[in-house]
């Protein structure tokens, strides 16, 4: 297989007959939430896709193996985790070569998706410049990553834990476009509200759409983001997701975690914090940003004008 991907039968028929497919990743099932939530989450998912008219292609590493949708009897071993590691673009080589099995996570699902030729991925929250990294030099992979692949991703802003204004600050300087769906303001993943401004904005998917088509039609590689609200909720607030996230700042200073490790740290420990409050706010925005990319995927691929390609499709398995 020249591409090294294997493509799902379904995404590479749905593919061929040029529909909508949205590409999924796979670490918020293998370590973004607790067995068997994680396998629920994952069906409701690829069940929305369908809903909205679209294929499904949940992407992960199985047993070596680069893999554009996932079936069910991978997803339930990614719940489980037994084994299951997780791979950003830099662990893809090392982990394909080694046959290991692992989730990916936006980087590296964004690549995959691309590589495999899928337009349109859906996520909760890209990663980005952790607090204090001015001086750590934390920062995501999904910020480079982005600046050179070229697929529309939907999320609901950047992760909470994070330096949003200088999270957008390395997004411009990247050239990586930002669009708002129905807002002005960036997205802060539990909130609607971040007091960040964005400079452009559209009405609905048709509208996004027709941004990513310009975009690619000059001949453009970087990701867009279409940065999709969380659904209203007026017990998010953004003083109490500051109290919420400080707190778990705290636990995480006391109990020395950095790197790697500090996200998914992080997240587990506002869970607890909040009583499993995050976990059902980060499955309802997961949800309707699936829903999101799904109706932009269809209109990419309805409405006239050339269809954008990513990549060159992978073998089909």
């Amino acid at each position: 297989m020249t591409s090294g991907i294997a493509v799902a039968g379904a995404v590479a028929d749905a593919l061929a007959r040029g529909e909508a497919v949205v590409a999924l990743e796979s670490t918020v099932i293998a370590h973004g939430l607790p067995y068997p939530r994680g396998a629920e989450v994952a069906g409701r998912l690829e069940a929305i896709v369908r809903e909205e008219g679209g294929c499904p292609a949940t992407i992960g590493i199985v047993d070596g193996q680069a893999t554009v949708g996932l079936g069910e009897h991978e997803i339930e071993r990614f719940a489980r985790g037994d084994d299951v590691l997780k791979a950003s673009v830099r662990d893809l080589g090392p982990l394909i070569a080694a046959g290991r099995t692992a989730a990916t996570t936006v980087a590296a699902t964004a690549v995959l998706a691309a590589r495999a030729g899928l337009d349109v991925f859906a996520t909760g929250g890209i990663g980005g410049v952790h607090r204090g990294g001015e001086a750590s030099l934390d920062i995501s992979a999904d910020l480079v990553t982005l600046a050179r692949t070229p697929v529309a991703v939907v999320s609901a802003g950047a992760k909470a834990i994070l330096d949003l204004p200088r999270t957008l600050e390395v997004l411009e300087t990247l050239g990586v476009p930002l669009v708002g769906l129905r807002t002005d303001e960036f997205p802060a993943f539990y909130t609607r509200d971040s007091g960040l401004e964005l400079e452009h904005a559209v009405a609905d998917e048709r509208e996004a759409a027709r941004v990513v088509r310009a975009h690619r039609a000059l001949g453009l590689r970087t990701a867009i983001l279409v940065c999709n609200p969380p659904p209203e909720d007026p017990a998010w607030t953004p003083a109490a997701v500051a109290d919420l996230v400080g707190g778990a700042e705290r636990d995480a200073a006391e109990a020395g975690i950095r790197g790697k490790e500090l996200t998914p740290w992080l997240l587990a420990r506002l869970a607890e914090r909040s009583a499993g409050r995050t976990v059902e706010r980060n499955v309802a925005l997961l949800e309707s940003n699936v829903r999101v990319a799904t109706r932009l995927a269809r209109a990419l691929r309805s409405d006239g004008g050339p269809k954008p390609t990513s990549g060159a499709p992978g073998a089909m398995r």
